[in-house]
């Protein structure tokens, strides 16, 4: 049996959708343990692109058992439009499984979101206004509503009751001309109960049961390391630990049971929403990495930010995670570029800075200090994928050895295009 974590090291966006699915081959169960609707994950499986926000990578195999974690916020009515689009691709779901330990979006929930968005300012995260963070919070501050409370019909009227009067006031104070009704969302919430009742089950239960059968287990985080809600870019960041840790309290299997930890990192770096950036390019490179790389968000379709690999980041990921291996992908986005760099460190105020820092307003004054690498040509990757690394341009070898020197971590998996044949593993 082996259970393997996997993480993104970055601002999310760094290819965790391709990785995941290509590590699901040999795995029995793949499982989403954090986050929402505002991850998003794109696999390619020949012709066909599959945009992923809710159900985990897994769902896409048939024989494996694809588990949403009772870490996970859950909107039910986007859970289920995304069920049935893939039903409409020819995708069988029922191997889908339900933690009925999961919170569910709200619609006031959603409502809130763009509302504190608003509000905020400039400490405004650049959330997708999926209604994630409110849910989060009402999940922390336990008056949150979970599946399980959609087939207990007297308990969930009697919460709502109580719950949704509070939001009403809320909104009113501030302003706002909204207001829910406890009726409508309840025949709505038990309606969606009745289609999501086939896929529900203690999660807890079903992957223990799979560790004593000696069955293996892959999970799946959503966003990034430094979107960690404590340790990453706070306050611009997401509202759950995207660490590995969170792959054992948002699932309920401990970490005795986690073998390896998978660390996804793009061969640069990218980041959708606002908050500091320290090797941001805002210039014809950084154009070049956003359009030859689609760097646009999978649930937003904004247009991601993009710079040079940031080796402080990397270092920090590569503790809080620890990280067993490194996933490097689109290798391919950076040919045809004269010079590639990477961050070493910072400096600030004369002061050499070797580790990422909690004091967010200081990093946005950091100034990074780099080193350069000689760039290679555009090849042709499908033959490259084939023939394996040693086939790989001296150019991408020497940038491929300096980051594992860096962090003390190999590089087993290497991804120099979408395609899951576009994949070297060492």
């Amino acid at each position: 049996m082996t259970s393997i974590t996997i993480v993104g090291t970055q601002w999310g966006d760094e290819g965790k959708g391709k990785v995941t699915d290509y590590y699901a081959k040999d795995s029995d169960y793949i499982v989403r343990f954090q986050g929402g609707n505002n991850a998003g994950h794109t696999i390619v499986l020949g012709d066909k692109k599959f945009k992923l926000h809710l159900t985990p990578s897994g769902i896409l195999r048939k024989d494996k058992k694809a588990v949403i974690g009772n870490g996970v916020v859950v909107d039910p009515k986007v859970l289920l439009d995304e069920l049935k689009l893939l039903e409409e691709k020819a995708i069988d779901t029922s191997n889908l499984i339900l933690s009925d330990r999961a919170h569910l979006i709200m619609p006031y929930h959603i409502a809130m979101d763009e509302l504190e968005e608003k509000l905020k300012g400039g400490l405004s995260a650049g959330t997708t206004k999926k209604g994630i963070g409110p849910c989060y919070s009402d999940k922390v501050a336990r008056f949150g509503l979970r599946v399980v409370d959609l087939y207990n019909p007297e308990a969930f009227k009697n919460k709502l009751s109580t719950t949704v009067p509070i939001k009403n006031k809320v909104f009113k104070a501030l302003g706002e001309e909204v207001e829910f009704d406890v009726d409508d969302i309840f025949n709505e919430y038990i309606e969606y109960g009745k289609e999501l009742e086939k896929y529900v089950d203690d999660t807890s239960v079903v992957l223990h049961e799979a560790i004593q059968k000696d069955e293996n287990i892959l999970f799946e985080g959503a966003q990034g390391t430094h979107l960690d809600i404590d340790h990453g870019v706070y306050p611009y960041g997401t509202s759950s630990n995207t660490i590995s840790a969170g792959s054992s309290t948002g699932t309920g299997l401990g970490p005795r049971f986690i073998d390896e930890v998978v660390g996804i990192t793009k061969a640069y770096t990218s980041r959708v929403g606002t908050g500091p950036f320290p090797t941001e390019l805002e210039d014809e490179i950084g154009e070049h990495l956003r359009d030859k790389g689609n760097e646009f968000g999978t649930t937003t379709g904004r247009p991601r930010r993009c710079g040079w690999l940031d080796m402080v980041m990397l270092r920090f990921s590569t503790r809080v995670n620890s990280l067993s291996s490194i996933a490097l992908t689109k290798l391919d986005v950076l040919a045809g570029l004269d010079e590639i760099k990477v961050c070493t460190h910072y400096i600030y105020k004369g002061e050499e800075i070797h580790h990422f820092p909690a004091d967010i307003e200081k990093l946005s004054e950091f100034e990074p200090v780099y080193k350069t690498f000689k760039g290679w040509d555009e090849m042709d990757w499908d033959e490259i994928s084939q023939k394996g690394y040693d086939e790989l341009p001296d150019e991408m070898k020497e940038y491929i050895k300096y980051i594992e020197k860096e962090t003390g971590v190999p590089i087993k998996l290497i991804s120099i295009g979408p395609k899951r044949s576009q994949t070297i593993n060492r």
